[in-house]
């Protein structure tokens, strides 16, 4: 299943990870394909393989690895870069790297497949980078009704928009579904083939160049609908589960320099997403980068989508709900907690 992945952060994100420390999909301008960082240590066969691509709440392991923190955390790392976040999971699921940043989404739909994969590790939550925009003349979600509706067919966006069709008391046989790979879904929508489009940031801002257009309503409104993580195979949790307590370590240290130091930390993701600081900035506030706390909130039980089991519930509904899963796959396993708990007990013994 291809999702979205989004290049971006804002000063927003800083503005308000600094208080808060004291949220399925390739970018079609990212420059580079599909090549390992320079300074990673791919002639270390004992090297993590650990892959990412292009969205906000991963960025930060450009920086980790650029600043030598992975190497402070005595973690050798090949650090590898994916154009296309679908072959980052197929990768994985390969056991061609042993872990990889991506959603929840997608890790259930790879679970509900037969892959074994772990999420050891919350990075964010989408706040608004995923969007359903509209034609003009449609003001609410009861607009819908009837409507041409593009999305990319079990994606995190498709999982959006049938969110606020049921808030709304719609179903999906209320609309006129078009599926379509999320950057030909943001041209049908200019092009006016469609009434409205459910897509990610950059395509969102592609979307709304369509006259009269405007945001329905946003993963903002939704929290915890869409997150993403650290996800490792079983293989790896089984063998070196030191190495990813040294991965989740250099995470939360690659955090605090950014604080630090959010111009040089522009600078780093800004050159790895190939866009200028400027055009980095632009997509405020879409994403929340998650602090220990908030790790350790979101893997306890709940009842709503900022628990990381509840979600995975619901998310398992909806992949047999649009036909890419046939039955309840086991989410049971798929969440481990051990590695954010020891951080948070060894930042308490400091």
């Amino acid at each position: 299943m291809k999702v979205r992945s989004l290049l971006s952060y804002c000063i927003l994100f800083f503005v308000t990870f600094s208080l808060a420390v004291g949220c399925v999909n390739p970018a079609v301008y990212i420059k580079t394909t599909n090549e390992v960082d320079s300074t990673a240590s791919s002639t270390n066969v004992n090297a993590v393989r650990l892959g990412f691509s292009a969205w906000p709440g991963w960025f930060p392991w450009q920086i980790a690895q650029e600043q030598g923190i992975f190497k402070a955390n005595n973690v050798p790392v090949d650090l590898k870069w994916f154009d296309g976040y679908l072959e980052s999971i197929n990768t994985l699921t390969a056991g061609q790297i042993d872990a990889n940043s991506q959603t929840l989404g997608d890790t259930v739909n790879s679970v509900s497949g037969g892959a074994d994969k772990v999420i050891v590790l919350v990075n964010d939550n989408s706040t608004g980078n995923d969007k359903v925009i509209v034609r003009e003349g449609i003001n609410s979600v009861a607009d819908l009704k009837g409507k041409k509706v593009a999305a990319e067919e079990g994606t995190v966006d498709h999982f959006l928009l049938l969110l606020g069709l049921k808030k709304a008391g719609l179903s999906p046989k209320d609309i006129q579904f078009v599926p379509l790979e999320t950057g030909q879904a943001a041209a049908a929508f200019v092009g006016g083939q469609v009434d409205a489009v459910a897509v990610f940031a950059p395509f969102t801002t592609q979307a709304l160049k369509r006259q009269g257009s405007k945001e329905l309503f946003s993963s903002k409104d939704f929290p915890g609908a869409i997150s993403d993580h650290l996800v490792v195979s079983r293989k790896f949790l089984q063998e070196k589960p030191e190495q990813i307590q040294a991965l989740v370590n250099s995470w939360f240290a690659t955090l605090e320099y950014m604080q630090k130091n959010p111009e040089q930390s522009y600078e780093i993701m800004a050159k790895r997403a190939g866009v200028p600081v400027s055009e980095y900035k632009e997509y405020a506030d879409g994403t929340r980068i998650f602090t220990i706390e908030e790790n350790l909130k979101a893997f306890q039980p709940g009842n709503d989508l900022n628990s990381l089991q509840f979600a995975a519930q619901e998310m398992s509904k909806f992949l047999i709900e649009v036909g890419l899963a046939k039955s309840q796959p086991d989410i049971t396993k798929i969440f481990d907690d051990r590695f954010v708990k020891a951080y948070a007990e060894q930042v308490k013994k400091s």
